[in-house]
């Protein structure tokens, strides 16, 4: 799965999508693709990932307690 760094836009190869998915993640393996090949799979948080569009991420997948914040 793709996500995007917030500052640059760049493609993030997300390596391992379950951490993507859990809230108590705050960060995530990937492989930054930008220029010719993916570089080397390193960590990334969460708070400065979003879809390629621009969307952020779904709350449910960033904080742990997002149902008591409604």
């Amino acid at each position: 799965m793709f996500v995007a760094e917030k500052a640059t836009g760049h493609l993030i190869e997300v390596l391992d999508t379950n951490a993507l998915f859990d809230p108590h993640m705050t960060a995530v393996q990937g492989s930054l693709h930008y220029g010719e090949e993916a570089q080397d799979p390193e960590p990334y948080p969460k708070s400065e990932l979003v879809f390629p569009s621009g969307e952020p991420l779904p709350v449910c997948w960033t904080d742990p307690d997002y149902r008591r914040r409604r």
